[in-house]
């Protein structure tokens, strides 16, 4: 059964940074690109930041490129989400998952299997 830990949200000023941590049990953690989406009051839910599973260049989404930045401790079945220069648009609950199947690249497309989400954490910017 595939957890998701999301951690790390908080309530900061528009300009301020945040560190995401996403804890991760239940599968092959190594093989699987792992990525980053958000959900706005009344928006669906989008994709932010994916890091693939070898550990090289990271998809970002147009909104956040430059700002944020994705990473991945391995032995810890860890990714973390750096959010720097935050915006109030950036305001959202944040989501981690894994990519639809072992080995699987960055890309976007290739996190769009249903899947059960974890509680997700909270981010709130300031104006």
């Amino acid at each position: 059964q595939v957890v998701l830990v999301e951690s790390g949200g908080d309530l900061v000023q528009a300009g301020g940074s945040l560190r995401l941590s996403c804890a991760s049990s239940g599968f092959p953690f190594g093989q699987y690109s792992m990525a980053w989406f958000r959900q706005s009051p009344g928006k669906e839910r989008e994709f932010v930041v994916s890091v693939p599973w070898n550990g090289g260049d990271t998809y970002s989404s147009d909104s956040t490129k430059g700002r944020f930045t994705v990473s991945r401790d391995d032995p810890k079945n860890t990714i973390y989400l750096q959010m720097n220069d935050l915006r109030p648009d950036d305001t959202a609950v944040y989501y981690c998952r894994p990519a639809d199947y072992p080995y699987a690249g960055p890309s976007p497309d290739n996190f769009r299997a249903f899947r059960s989400w974890g509680q997700g954490t909270r981010v709130t910017v300031s104006s």
